[in-house]
């Protein structure tokens, strides 16, 4: 049986995650408009339902800003990112909509959610996800 290619491919900040954050911050700001139309409310309780839409918005704001940049690579053997520093680890698929991917990262000093997208590097997705769904070889 053939492993998967090497391959290397940019991670970035994701257009579709900004997309679901921003989808999930209009749902609350919609329920917040229908609950304050519906309801009346004391000043009170208007500046916390604000708070509780605007605060984690903010934070997811926050989260996709920081989003880890560098490149992933596979090179038929074992898995690195690099994002300043270069570590080792192994990728996980959490989701897989065929054209983005979230990827849990798991190295031995921490956990990274990645964001892969197919518009990054077209040319690279499938062996991207080829490496991604292939099992390391055992040493």
């Amino acid at each position: 049986m053939h492993g998967a290619p090497s391959v290397s491919y940019p991670v970035g900040r994701s257009r579709f995650a900004l997309g679901v954050l921003a989808s999930a911050w209009l749902a609350g700001v919609a329920g917040l408009i229908a609950w304050r139309v519906q309801v009346p409310a004391t000043p009170l309780q208007v500046l916390v339902a604000v708070a509780a839409v605007l605060v984690p918005g903010a934070f997811a704001l926050r989260s996709w800003l920081r989003s880890p940049r560098g490149m992933l690579s596979w090179t038929g053997d074992d898995w690195t990112f690099s994002a300043g520093a270069t570590e080792s680890g192994s990728p996980g698929a959490v989701l897989d909509a065929q054209r983005v991917m979230l990827v849990r990262w798991s190295s031995g000093k921490m956990t990274r959610w990645l964001w892969l997208e197919r518009g990054t590097q077209p040319s690279r997705w499938d062996d991207l996800r080829r490496a991604v769904y292939s099992r390391a070889p055992k040493p």
